[in-house]
Formats: structure tokens, C-alpha cells, sequence
């Protein structure tokens, strides 16, 4: 009887999908109580292992809950290395709701967010890397970051860090031979081999890193700020581009004082858009407040849409503008010339290094969207290897600095101190994979998760 109890309590359950009605909704059990349990609601006394089973569902009190899918998987081939079963029921909150009340007064828990995951991970069935891949992959903002999230599913960033470790260990049994043998005659080139081998380590550390700042939008979705002087168009831009009226349009100047931020898919690419206010001089307070936050948004953009009114001459605010695109050497600038449907009174060829896009709220937005799809492909290309936490982009830096302090020693014949920085190396970049102090790290790591992942 304590035996049953026990694993009712140490068993774990989650609706898996998403709240709200839809055409199906998945509730999932893990642990030792995960068979009794399908035989409980189902009133089955056999059930075939990985066998949908199409069956009704009870509650404890024999009430019919619903007609549904149960699967059973078997330990350890399954997700999380336990017994899992699968309630695959009718979607809508009540009837899912129900089989979750009805398995939870058997004595099974409410699972953790990300429980389900740790036990995969903590049960060998997976690394921390396929465990951050599983967690963005449901996040993804892109085709391409799917895509790379799948391949790491797939164990690439592990194959990284396992070549990595070997590497760094190779050098660091070097070392550990030339303590212990000090009097023996060493080749002379193994104090070079162990130089070429971290150099490389090194330089291919670095190019995934930037690679990964490079790309980090098509993970967590490329930021795109429209910013321009007052009255040019940006809040007409941002409906356009949104197909609905999101910000208020008028011919005051300065009737965005706030910045607004919305998602929108552009070709294959889900981004943030943010409409800014005006940038402009101003005595107003709360207007004042609004360009320091355009400002900042500019600072935190992927790309800049700089948004000039084709109808007037430039001016003093226009000139301001053009001086902040000049100066943003490290961002992804497109020039818009708007309202070009008006007589042209704008110079174009002051703008020509910057190769404008011509636009209009009458004649649309087209050639805009095209331009922005461009530049998002053309940052999504390449096969690097992609770092997609900022746990682990620290990682690698931390094995980088290790890196560089053991080679000061090492030049030295300072072994000791060598030998000391480099395992410093080894923990950093092991722990991408299968941190040391495992414990705190997971509970922070998979308490990010979504219930029933």
C-alpha cells in the first residue's frame, strides 16, 4: 500500500497543450503510477505498449468524462525515461481539465513546469542542449530558427562541446605528463601542438559567438524600429505593415509620444515592429520622455526603417535623423522615402548612398516588406553553429578567458597553473551539456518551461 502511494506521489501530470478550444488536447502522466493510472480512467485491463487505444474515460466515481486516445509507453522508452501515459481527449478546457482533477485525486501530482524535461534529462534520455532546443523550439520566430533548433535537437552544439572537452583534456594530459616526467626528454613540438590546439579551440569559440549575436533574432524575433521626425509617416507604416489600425494617425506632429511594439510575420520571419515617437526638439515633458525612449528602441533594434516625407524639403530634423543612421555602423539601416504618391520635393540624391525604398500609404508598402524580408534572410543564412541561450553563449566565454589565462603560464613552464586554468575551461564548457553543480542549474533552467513539457 506505501509502495502505491508513494508512486501516486512521485508520479507527475500536466495538460500538455495549450489552454484554450481547439480540436484536441493532450494530458500527460510520468512515473511509476503512469500505468495504473490508464488502467484507472480506462477501465482496460490490457493495454499494448505504444498502441493507441481508442477508449472511454472515467472519473473515479464511473462518470463518463469522454471518448479518447490513450498511449502508453513503457520505461525507458519513453520521453523522459519513465512510464508515461497519453490521454489524447476532445480540446476545450473542461474535459481536459477533468481527466487532470480526476488523475490528480488518485494521488498524482501537478507537475513543475519543465518537470517533465528534467526527468528526461536527469534519466539520460537527454543533454541540456536538446533540452534548450525542445524549450526555444516551441518559441521559435522563425523558419530558420527552427531549422537550427532541430539540427541541435539533433546533438550538434553537443558534438561541439564533446570535441571541445577532448581537445582541452588532450592538452591538459599533455601538461600532466610533463609535470609528472620533468626529467624525461619531451618531443619539442608537443609545447606547439598544445598552442595550435587551444589557438584553434579559441578562434572557433569566437566565431560562434559572434555568429550567435549575429543571429540571436531568429530565435527570440528580429526587433525592427521605424523612426523619422514627426509627422512623416512611421504610425501609418506600422498599420500598413500590421493590416490593421494599431497606432492613432493624424496630421499633428507628435501624436505618438510613446513607443508601440507589435509582432508581425514577414515572409518567413515572425518581428517585433516598433512605431517610435517623432525625434525632434520639444519643451513638452511627456513628449520629451517618448523620443529618449525612440532613442533607446533604436539601441536595441536589429534593423532600422529611417522614414523620410518625400513631399518637403529636408530639414534640420531630417539632417538630425540621417546623422543617427550614420552613426549606427553596427545596425541593419533601410531608408524609406514616404508619400511618394505626392509632388517630389525631397533631394533624393542626398540619400542615394543609402539606396531608398520608395513607399506610399496610397500605393502601399511592398517594395518596403520585400526590402525587410531580404535583409532578415540574408541574416539567417549560413551554416555556423548557433548558441541559443545566453547560458550559453557565457559558457563558451568563460572556457575562452580560461583559455587565454592557462597559455600565460604555459609559455612560462609554469604547468601547475597551466593545468589549473584549463580544467577552469573544461568545467565551463562541459557544463553546456552536463553541468557539475547540476541541481541549481536545472531547477533555474527548466522552471522556464512551459506545464507538460
Amino acid at each position: 500500500m506505501r509502495s502505491t502511494i508513494r508512486a501516486m506521489h512521485n508520479s507527475i501530470a500536466a495538460i500538455a497543450t495549450a489552454h484554450g478550444v481547439s480540436s484536441i488536447s493532450i494530458i500527460r502522466v510520468s512515473g511509476d503510477a503512469a500505468f495504473d493510472i490508464a488502467q484507472k480512467l480506462s477501465h482496460l485491463e490490457t493495454i499494448t505498449p505504444r498502441y493507441a487505444h481508442l477508449t472511454s474515460l472515467y472519473t473515479s466515481n464511473d462518470e463518463l468524462i469522454d471518448q479518447a486516445i490513450m498511449i502508453y509507453f513503457a520505461a525507458p522508452s519513453s520521453f523522459t525515461g519513465e512510464e508515461i501515459v497519453e490521454f489524447q481527449c476532445h480540446g476545450g478546457m473542461i474535459v481536459a481539465q477533468e481527466i487532470l482533477d480526476t488523475i490528480t485525486s488518485y494521488g498524482v501530482r501537478l507537475a513543475e513546469p519543465g518537470e517533465f524535461s528534467k526527468r528526461a534529462f536527469l534519466n539520460g534520455k537527454i543533454d541540456l542542449t536538446e533540452a534548450e532546443a525542445i524549450s526555444k523550439l516551441i518559441e521559435a520566430k522563425s523558419v530558420d530558427a527552427a531549422k537550427i533548433l532541430a539540427k541541435q535537437m539533433k546533438g550538434e552544439l553537443k558534438l561541439f562541446v564533446d570535441e571541445s572537452r577532448d581537445a582541452l583534456l588532450r592538452s591538459l594530459a599533455y601538461s600532466e605528463v610533463m609535470i609528472d616526467y620533468a626529467e624525461e626528454d619531451i618531443p619539442d613540438d608537443i609545447m606547439q601542438s598544445i598552442v595550435t590546439q587551444l589557438d584553434g579551440l579559441t578562434q572557433r569559440i569566437e566565431e560562434i559567438v559572434d555568429a550567435s549575436l549575429r543571429r540571436r533574432g531568429l530565435i527570440e524575433g528580429f526587433k525592427v524600429a521605424i523612426i523619422g521626425k514627426p509627422n512623416v509617416g512611421k504610425s501609418s507604416l506600422l498599420n500598413a505593415l500590421l493590416s490593421y489600425d494599431r497606432a492613432i494617425v493624424s496630421d499633428i506632429a507628435g501624436t505618438t509620444r510613446d513607443t508601440i511594439e507589435e509582432q508581425v510575420r514577414i515572409g518567413s520571419h515572425i518581428i517585433r515592429l516598433v512605431d517610435t515617437a517623432g525625434i525632434r526638439e520639444s519643451e513638452d515633458t511627456i513628449e520629451k520622455i517618448g523620443i529618449q525612449r525612440s532613442i533607446s528602441s533604436i539601441e536595441d533594434a536589429d534593423i532600422i526603417i529611417a522614414l523620410f516625407d518625400g513631399s518637403v524639403a529636408l530639414d534640420k530634423e531630417d539632417e538630425k535623423i540621417l546623422s543617427m543612421v550614420r552613426a549606427l555602423e553596427d545596425k541593419h539601416c533601410i531608408v524609406a522615402i514616404n508619400k511618394t504618391d505626392l509632388e517630389l520635393k525631397l533631394d533624393r540624391s542626398v540619400l542615394t548612398v543609402f539606396e531608398p525604398v520608395d513607399v506610399s500609404a496610397k500605393k502601399g508598402f511592398v517594395r518596403l516588406t520585400y526590402r525587410i524580408e531580404s535583409l532578415l534572410d540574408g541574416i539567417g543564412e549560413g551554416e555556423e553553429l548557433m548558441l541559443i541561450s545566453a547560458r550559453q553563449i557565457e559558457a563558451v566565454t568563460q572556457a575562452k578567458y580560461s583559455i587565454a589565462e592557462a597559455k600565460e603560464p604555459l609559455l612560462m613552464g609554469e604547468l601547475e597553473f597551466f593545468s589549473y586554468h584549463l580544467q577552469e575551461a573544461v568545467k565551463a564548457i562541459s557544463s553546456i551539456s552536463k553541468p557539475y553543480d547540476s541541481e541549481e542549474i536545472l531547477d533555474k533552467m527548466f522552471g522556464e518551461f512551459c506545464l507538460g513539457k
